[in-house]
């Protein structure tokens, strides 16, 4: 669930006075609010000179609440909204295509984990080309300065040398950079308040930066989101952990609300046993629909790849092996 400060924007009783009333009962995310005793919070506000005001905020924040229980589905209605989510898009990756049957689906998030150099980043801006060039938009939120047009113009068929495409490739290729919506992002804070505005202009069909309307958002792209929650899970005791469960909500809420495909990558860790192992623990593993191992043989620049987590497929389900372009 949000963070407080991520929601000031939509809703303007969460304000600043309303977030610091709250900091001052430790509470900072939507799950801390509701671990608080109400009656006690209210009392409280009673307190304040601006005491309406503080009501009405703890009231939008039960109203936001409300808002964020799914709606209950009978058998026939959860399988009304699988055949909604039908569609898949190519990553570009034919082995991964193949292993997934026939991409990334809607109304999921798929989590590519793997080491570093393991291929992700190449995954993600293969996908995010072959989206484009549908005459799709994808929102591209780059946490390590690693999106690269270069790459980008690669995969699409045009040169390596981006500067040197002639004039009509280079319209063609500009027509399909316009359509992937790229955002720097250094914290998860930052990524809150894009993944909020990006809801709103969902829910309006006004989106962020695109000038045609014609362009619709279908791939969410975060690379990487561990870079993002690994530095607040240290020290930060359950408030790093909650910031953590509300992204992976958000992302979820994003994808199944808005009939849109959600990418994100991992890295790993060492085990117990000595095998690496996706990072950002227990608690996360259970948040992506998807879940992909990526592993590079860097002599053969072969990746293997192989499904930790489908669905609608067995774990540990054999691994096919790809070359990603270099």
């Amino acid at each position: 669930m949000a963070p407080l400060n991520s929601l000031s924007k939509e809703y303007p009783l969460i304000d600043s006075n309303f977030q610091t009333f709250c900091a001052s009962h430790a509470i900072y995310s939507v799950e801390d609010f509701l671990l608080h005793d109400l009656d006690a919070l209210f009392a409280s506000a009673a307190n304040h000179s601006n005491s309406e005001r503080l009501k009405q905020g703890i009231h939008q924040l039960l109203l936001i609440v409300d808002a964020l229980h799914p709606p209950v589905l009978n058998g026939l209605q959860l399988i009304e909204d699988a055949k909604r989510n039908k569609h898949v898009f190519s990553t570009g990756c034919e082995g991964i295509d193949a292993l997934l049957g026939g991409g990334l689906r809607v109304g999921q998030l798929t989590e590519l984990v793997g080491p570093s150099s393991s291929g992700k980043t190449q995954v993600c801006l293969m996908s995010s080309s072959t989206v484009a060039k549908n005459k799709c938009s994808v929102i591209y939120l780059d946490t390590g300065n690693s999106f690269s047009p270069q790459r980008i113009a690669y995969f699409v068929g045009q040169s390596s040398d981006y500067v040197s495409v002639n004039q009509a490739d280079h319209r063609l290729l500009q027509n399909i950079l316009d359509r992937i919506i790229c955002y720097p992002v250094f914290d998860v804070y930052q990524m809150f308040d894009l993944l909020h505005q990006l809801k709103i202009n969902l829910r309006s069909q006004v989106f962020i930066d695109i000038v045609k309307s014609d362009h619709q958002v279908q791939v969410l792209i975060v690379d990487s989101i561990s870079s993002l929650i690994t530095p607040i899970l240290r020290g930060n005791g359950p408030q790093g952990h909650a910031l953590m469960i509300s992204s992976g909500f958000l992302l979820k809420q994003l994808a199944h609300e808005h009939n849109i495909a959600v990418l994100v990558t991992n890295h790993v860790v060492g085990g117990d046993d000595g095998n690496p192992k996706p990072a950002l623990g227990e608690s996360w593993k259970s948040v992506p629909h998807v879940r992909l191992l990526l592993s590079r043989d860097c002599r053969s620049n072969v990746s293997n790849i192989s499904i930790i987590k489908h669905p609608a497929m067995a774990s540990g389900r054999s691994a096919t092996s790809t070359r990603l372009f270099v």
